[in-house]
């Protein structure tokens, strides 16, 4: 049996989103830049797209910007945001426990000059709202946080942060990372009362490379690709259309009964959770209720390295993370500590002995009643290799 528990790091691909796109790359292949019929009948898919998702969101479709992924977005949300607003301060606050595609942009803008605070979290992942109020100064052009950590899945208060951002400073731009949250929570942007929102495709079963970054009206964002100006010149080059028309496709269907799919992950979870906690030496992470996201469970096993457990688990055909997929190895190819797992304050030796489970709307209970079985039987052998 296989059981495929890695949907934090990608999913798969929806039938529906899959025939969209091999449609659109053999029969309506045209540019929609094209003044022709065929590059019309492109630009015609590249607007459902933008109609389909601001229906999510309940926003309006000229406030999408599409993209290559959540990276991407990620970047022209920070980066696009402080240098559009330099003159109007140099501070810009984030998180403790941000993924990869916030934090680098962060030492980039660092060293450009600009100052950034990091919010510490408690022992769930979760920031203070008390630092986050002292932090925000009229120096604060931006705020940028998650609003579901990838790692523990714990749920960033986003709506509160930006009412009190927002009283202390108006002008403050809010972005939220909605990579983890998009297509598991229904989001309102106008309603959070926020700025920007990223989203990626490859997390909600459209394919990977596509993303988009919503973009309130009239919020000032200089663009990081520069060209023939499609996109209102926000983001420049030949759309990839496809792609776009499969992320439009995706997160029709995704929202499609989902307090059901909800209903079904939050039930997968508790199976999990209530399978490990009776096997020896095992600590789930963070919050495991409704008050953490339903598709999320991170777990350390005390005396058993991380990566042994994680290649055992694939030689039986389960497939788990160590950590983030996006960001797991540094530049001398050397796996890194976990950031998040750092900053909740994580025994030292359960540091490297964590794994990822994390759920899609096509994770059966077979599957995970499997992986419990598998690990009943994985956990005491291993232990006898623990490092003393």
């Amino acid at each position: 049996m296989e059981a495929y528990l890695d949907n934090s790091a990608t999913t798969r691909c929806s039938d529906r989103a899959c025939q969209l796109m091999v449609d659109l790359l053999t029969k309506d292949y045209g540019n929609p830049s094209s003044l022709h019929m065929k590059g019309i009948e492109a630009e015609r898919f590249v607007e459902t797209a933008k109609k389909k998702i601001a229906k999510t969101l309940r926003v309006s479709e000229k406030e999408i910007i599409f993209t290559s992924g959540g990276t991407e977005s990620n970047n022209l949300a920070i980066i696009g945001a402080a240098m559009a607003n330099r003159r109007a301060g140099n501070h810009i606050i984030t998180t403790s426990i941000e993924h990869a595609s916030v934090e680098n942009p962060m030492e980039f803008l660092k060293e450009q000059g600009f100052d950034i605070t990091y919010l510490s979290v408690d022992e769930n992942g979760i920031i203070s709202l008390e630092e986050l109020e002292e932090a925000v100064t009229e120096q604060t052009i931006l705020v940028s946080m998650m609003q579901v950590n990838n790692e523990i899945g714990a749920i960033e208060p986003v709506a509160e942060a930006a009412e009190l951002i927002k009283k202390k400073n108006p002008d403050t731009l809010i972005h939220v990372d909605a990579i983890q949250s998009y297509g598991k929570m229904y989001i309102y942007p106008k309603k959070l009362g926020i700025d920007m929102l990223s989203v990626s495709g490859h997390k909600i079963h459209g394919p990977k490379g596509s993303g988009f970054l919503w973009v309130k009206e009239k919020t000032k964002l200089k663009p990081l690709i520069l060209g023939g100006g499609q996109q209102k010149g926000m983001r420049s080059g030949t759309e990839n259309v496809p792609a776009i028309a499969g992320l439009g496709e995706a997160a029709e269907e995704i929202y499609e009964n989902l307090d059901e799919k909800r209903a079904h992950l939050y039930g997968l979870k508790q199976r999990f959770i209530d399978g490990i906690e009776k096997l020896e030496g095992t600590h789930v992470n963070g919050k495991t209720g409704e008050d953490s996201a339903p598709h999320i469970v991170s777990v350390s096993f005390e005396g058993i390295r991380s990566e042994v457990l994680l290649h055992s688990l694939e030689d039986r055909g389960i497939y788990v993370s160590s950590g983030s997929a996006c960001s797991s190895n540094n530049h001398a190819g050397k796996q890194k500590g976990s950031k998040t797992l750092r900053n909740i304050h994580l025994k030292e030796n359960l540091l490297d002995s964590t794994l990822r489970f994390s759920f899609s709307v096509h994770t059966t209970e077979e599957e995970i009643d499997y992986a419990l079985e598998v690990l009943g039987e994985l956990l005491p052998v291993l232990k006898k290799y623990t490092r003393h």
